[in-house]
């Protein structure tokens, strides 16, 4: 079995079993030009295993056939049509459709997700100009076939920039050419927030089935009304971005926790694998890897990773101790750890009801292992050196110094009674995520440097009062 593996820098993280999903891409029973009523052409997803560049591959058939339908000169410069899609996929303006920029939404999540909407709609455009460009579709079907296209597109319609609506309703537009376009936006649309979730949208593999009562992505559209509502109400916890993500993959699961296993992967917050420091905190990210052993069947089965604790609060807690006292003008920011550890593992704990994940690594002869929830809910919690944000912050005078292995060596969930706890990893990645797991997630702060200006800054970071933990 070939192992699983994130590399961190120098580091390894190593779990499960790796699949390869490359030979269910582009496998589909049937062709997305199909029969309609009576003479005319449909067109509808065949069921298979996409990911987002062969649904565009695949909505291009659509653009291809208004072009050719709205005849001379349009069906020779697509760029008006294109331009619409562009400005439908925008974050503002009069026709976007996810009008994220005008909300400028200040919560974490909202701020990832806003960033991910201008990424994904910018590159879904560029490939649509790429594959129209190539004119593969006309090549295959010729002008005959493509002027049959006709179907009903069954939602309000989006709102097109002034140049489509003079071409879609042109001479040679009309009712039929808006239905293919309204439908060639929509699914664009689906596609682009269906992607939401997911760091690195780009590779993340979903099954598209084929439903009576959805045709195309619009198996989508409940969930991602509920999604939306929360987005834009200022309401999306991290668990509604799990669930929706479930959702959009068709993993069939109900149960939400932090992360999860489907048919064609693993998906866990997107940090896995990236520096705590900079890593985003509220997407997710997909990985070509079976973290869930099944006996009996080539299938990875759907199962939902649940949090150790599902109220961090109600935890045990174990205090971190009096430490070693130091001066907070010459703290020891140069502790290495060169020795170990250098590979982590995650441990699957499979029980009646639930399924957990454990972060396990070595360091001086002895096991460490920290739940992966709490770890990821710690990364979540945790804060960074902006003191200019708590200026009436309460200045703490005492300070100590913590060893990474006394921390971990607690039971439960580490906190204090009061005071500066200062906890050096030697710019080990993997133990500064075992200690986000560790510590209890209240007024933790993660440094950079360690220099005495980042150092003033963080002293005042965080709630402002009661036990702070600085880890460098």
């Amino acid at each position: 079995m070939q192992e699983y593996q994130l590399t961190l820098k120098d580091k390894r993280i190593v779990w499960g079993k790796a699949i390869n999903i490359e030979p269910l891409i582009g496998k589909y029973p049937g062709d997305s030009i199909r029969q309609g009523v009576n003479e005319t052409l449909d067109w509808n997803l065949p069921a298979g295993v996409y990911r987002a560049k062969e649904i565009v591959m695949e909505l291009d058939k659509m653009l291809e056939a208004m072009l050719v339908q709205l005849g001379e000169p349009v069906n020779g410069d697509p760029t008006v049509l294109l331009d619409s899609l562009q400005a439908n996929l925008a974050i503002s303006g009069r026709v976007s459709s996810l009008p994220l920029g005008p909300l400028a939404l200040e919560d974490k999540a909202g701020v990832e997700l806003t960033a991910q909407a201008v990424r994904i709609g910018e590159q879904l455009v560029s490939w649509a100009r790429e594959y129209n460009a190539e004119k593969k579709t006309l090549a295959k079907y010729g002008p005959e076939t493509l002027g049959k296209m006709e179907f009903r597109s069954h939602c309000y319609g989006h709102a097109l920039i002034p140049q489509a609506i003079a071409q879609v309703w042109g001479p040679f537009g009309g009712p039929r050419i808006m239905q293919i376009y309204n439908e060639y936006l929509h699914q664009f649309v689906l596609l682009r927030d269906a992607l939401l979730p997911f760091a690195n949208w780009e590779e993340v593999p979903f099954e598209v089935k084929e439903y009576t009562e959805f045709k195309r992505l619009r198996f989508l559209e409940p969930a991602r009304e509920v999604f939306l509502t929360q987005l834009l109400g200022k309401k999306l916890t991290h668990k509604s971005i799990v669930q929706y993500a479930q959702s959009v993959v068709s993993s069939g699961l109900t149960a939400v926790g932090y992360g999860f296993q489907y048919r064609l992967g693993t998906v866990l917050p997107a940090g896995w694998g990236e520096s705590a420091r900079t890593a985003a905190r509220y997407l997710l990210k997909w990985h070509p890897v079976q973290t869930i052993q099944t006996e009996g069947t080539q299938d990875l089965a759907a199962v939902s990773f649940d949090y150790e604790y599902d109220d961090y609060y109600a935890a045990p807690r174990t205090e971190a101790g009096e430490g070693t006292p130091v001066s907070k003008d010459s703290l020891p920011v140069s502790e290495k750890h060169d020795d170990k550890p250098y590979i982590a593992r995650l441990l699957p704990n499979t029980g009646a009801d639930r399924t957990t994940l454990r972060l396990s690594l070595e360091m001086e002869g002895r096991e460490f292992t920290v739940d992966l929830g709490q770890l990821f809910r710690g990364h979540r919690f945790l804060y960074r050196p902006q003191g200019s944000d708590n200026a009436g912050a309460v200045k703490r005078t005492s300070i100590s110094l913590h060893r990474a292995v006394d921390i971990l060596s607690h039971s439960g969930l580490v906190t204090n009674a009061d005071g500066i706890h200062f906890i050096p990893t030697g710019g080990n990645e993997l133990i500064v995520w075992a200690l986000l797991g560790k510590l209890y997630p209240e007024n933790v702060v993660l440094l950079d440097h360690g220099d005495q200006e980042e150092l003033e800054a963080a002293y005042v970071s965080g709630k402002g009062f009661g036990t702070q933990f600085l880890v460098l």
